[in-house]
């Protein structure tokens, strides 16, 4: 009730100026209410010959706190936009035809997820089955004849007995569940249903879908046909342990003329994402060779031939991880998408190995922490579509061709941003006291900033830990700046987008240096002259969670602290993360029953008889990633050492969707800047 309490009474806050601040007029800062008038482009996909493009755009609905979305049309010459499919449904997942005369897309609504196509001509759309579960990667045959898709197929699953018969009328309690599958439970999906992912075609005018794919395997997508329509290309790991082996997947071609399933790779680690080259002669598709002694690979870039052989890597030289792999009309490279150094950018790849920069700027659709991310799509021109952002604006609509500016197409959130003043964000110059290595870091000031001020300050850190920030727009960190703080965010090492050997600088030594390396981005911060260094303040989500806790067991320098959806006790985590058949091997690389002083050794539980910073606790309320279970460890260790502490849970959120729903967001960042008012030593007056 307490923790209750505390959210419920203290989310009006982010309504209210900052201590000392005065609005410049009505609602002139950023506050939690705003977070329904957002709007963000995703999923930017360009018809074949560029003349259009059509994305998601997402609005937050303030009467169902959700976002729902619909399909928009841009012209990439013009800019003008309207609508294509905007309804009471939720529509995403838009694909042109090979012709550009149709766009299939999947419509979900109270009836379940459903696959559409629009004639543009006519601008009619039709159902083309009844499905019974969602359609996934959804792909157009060369000839647009069908459209072929993955879906699960369900499963009985495991029993045990058979159940006593009731008698007639009686109300009994619901029966037994028994559970036999290694992965049983997912983030975000909760407890999965029973069976597996199978390829399916269905004719472009409609009909029962056909499945092509059977066994008890998942079939992995993106689907590729090849050019003569013949054989549907994709990923699975169909080996005898591939439950415990999660990352053992191949390439396989499946014959639709007979069903044959031939897999072209082989090889320890993962391979993906296969597209066939315009001719036909090439297949080029992501992987890496799994070392299994370090807990981060880069993905890399490959092309072999048609049947398998001559496999190469393309990108190895890069030395970053790349996506979303799209052959260039001419056959001669790839588009990829990567990270470098907190910013995800577009590359041509030749098939030399030679890597082009075609666009920059790139942003996801998350709102409230500033990840790297992005989407993209090529026309056969040459022009790639993508979705483009800054630390001021959410992820919009652009286009760019190689040796030119990017023009942005779209301005989705202007009318609601005009109006506001928004935190600065600028680059922040940090080396590590560690060792001098240089660490990539921002700093948000507050809206009105003046230099010869003193503010308070706050830490914040990303999770992952295999992840990466950047420049770009974040909710949390406005909401903080406009309750006056200066925030700063960084990458310390084991962050991604700065080379394999600085993300493995954490490997099997999780936290270790990274705390050197956040507490040098603090100390540059202070240096600067507008911080107070007796107003210091630090959260995090997820692995920045997990190293607020650690940082608080550490040292005594910050007034108060939030960790948020946290790693508290690696040995409980490993056993109740839904990813319990990986963390344990790649990031310790012995079970904890084989090491159990190594995993206390790294675990922030270790370091609570430390503790005198009163620190806050947040979680979802259905976390399969982090469970509730360590939050609730850490909360009740700072009880019984009777330091100052609040537990908050987020109901219904799981680990991915703490703030997926705009209230909780909203009340979830008010709530952190309660608690830290609450602790903050009076200003210098």
């Amino acid at each position: 009730m307490r923790s209750v309490l505390l959210a419920t009474a203290l989310c009006a806050l982010l309504t209210a100026p900052a201590v000392g601040q005065v609005l410049e007029g009505p609602q002139r800062l950023f506050t939690g209410r705003d977070l329904f008038g957002l709007e963000v482009a995703s999923n930017p996909e360009i018809r074949p010959d560029g003349g259009t493009i059509a994305y998601v755009r997402a609005t937050n609905d303030i009467m169902t706190d959700r976002a729902r979305r619909s399909i928009w049309l841009v012209d990439p010459q013009s800019g003008a936009q309207g609508p294509l499919v905007a309804d009471d449904a939720s529509n995403f997942s838009p694909r042109w035809s090979p012709d550009g005369q149709r766009l299939a897309y999947v419509a979900a609504g109270p009836g379940g997820a459903q696959l559409y196509v629009r004639w543009m001509a006519t601008g009619r759309s039709a159902r083309l089955a009844s499905l019974n579960q969602s359609p996934g990667d959804i792909t157009w045959s060369p000839d647009g004849k069908s459209l072929a898709f993955t879906m699960l197929t369900p499963d009985e699953g495991h029993r045990l007995g058979s159940p006593m018969a009731k008698p007639e009328g009686a109300t009994w309690a619901d029966p037994l569940t028994v559970e036999n599958r290694v992965t049983w439970r997912a983030d975000g999906a909760g407890e999965l249903k029973p069976g597996f992912s199978q390829v399916f075609v269905v004719s472009a005018e409609g009909g029962a879908p056909r499945q092509l794919t059977f066994g008890r395997f998942d079939a992995v997508g993106p689907l590729a046909f090849t050019p003569d329509g013949k054989a549907l290309l994709f990923a699975s790991n169909r080996n005898a342990n591939w439950e415990r082996d999660p990352q053992e997947s191949e390439i396989f071609q499946l014959t639709l003329a007979d069903g044959t399933l031939t897999p072209l790779t082989k090889r320890v680690g993962p391979d993906l994402n296969p597209v066939v080259s315009p001719n036909g002669r090439q297949i080029a598709y992501l992987g890496f060779d799994d070392a299994r002694q370090r807990g981060y690979e880069n993905v890399v870039l490959y092309v072999m031939d048609r049947d398998g052989r001559n496999s190469r890597a393309l990108s190895a030289s890069l030395d970053r991880s790349v996506g979303s792999p799209r052959w260039a009309a001419d056959g001669r490279g790839l588009y990829v998408s990567y990270d470098d150094r907190g910013e995800t950018k577009v590359a041509r790849v030749g098939l030399d190995g030679k890597v082009e920069t075609v666009a920059t700027g790139l942003t996801g659709s998350g709102l409230d922490r500033p990840y790297t991310g992005g989407d993209f799509s090529v026309a056969d021109n040459g022009m790639v579509a993508f979705t483009q952002g800054t630390p001021l604006r959410p992820s919009d609509v652009a286009v760019a061709r190689k040796g030119a500016p990017a023009k942005r197409l779209t301005a989705l959130n202007t009318d609601l941003l005009a109006g506001k003043t928004l935190g600065k964000v600028e680059a922040l110059p940090v080396t590590s006291s560690y060792d001098g290595k240089s660490i990539g870091a921002w700093i948000v000031t507050p809206p009105n900033f003046d230099p010869a001020k003193r503010y308070p300050l706050i830490l914040e850190i990303h999770g992952g830990p295999f992840s990466a920030y950047g420049p770009v727009f974040s909710t949390d960190d406005q909401l903080y700046a406009a309750a006056g703080y200066v925030v700063v965010y960084s990458n310390p090492r084991g962050s991604t987008s700065y080379g394999e050997a600085f993300a493995n600088e954490i490997d099997r030594n999780y936290p270790s240096h990274d705390y050197d390396d956040l507490m040098s981005v603090v100390d540059a911060a202070i240096a600067k002259g507008f911080v107070d260094d007796k107003q210091l303040f630090v959260t995090g989500g997820s692995g920045g969670g997990a190293l607020t806790a650690w940082i608080v067991g550490k040292t005594g320098r910050f007034a108060a602290a939030a960790t948020q959806k946290p790693v508290i006790n690696w040995t409980s985590e490993v056993l109740t993360t839904d990813g319990y058949n990986s963390m344990a091997k790649y990031w310790f690389g012995k079970m904890p029953w084989e090491d159990p002083q190594g995993y206390w050794a790294r675990s922030p539980l270790s370091l609570v008889g430390n503790v005198t910073t009163p620190t806050l606790v947040v979680v979802g309320e259905k976390d399969l990633r982090t469970p509730d279970s360590e939050a609730e460890q850490y909360y009740q260790a700072l009880q019984l050492r009777g330091v100052p502490t609040a537990l908050v849970k987020v109901p219904g959120a799981s680990h991915g969707g703490i703030a997926s729903r705009p209230s909780q967001a909203a009340s979830k960042a008010a709530t952190i800047l309660a608690w830290f008012e609450r602790y903050r030593p009076s200003a210098p007056k």
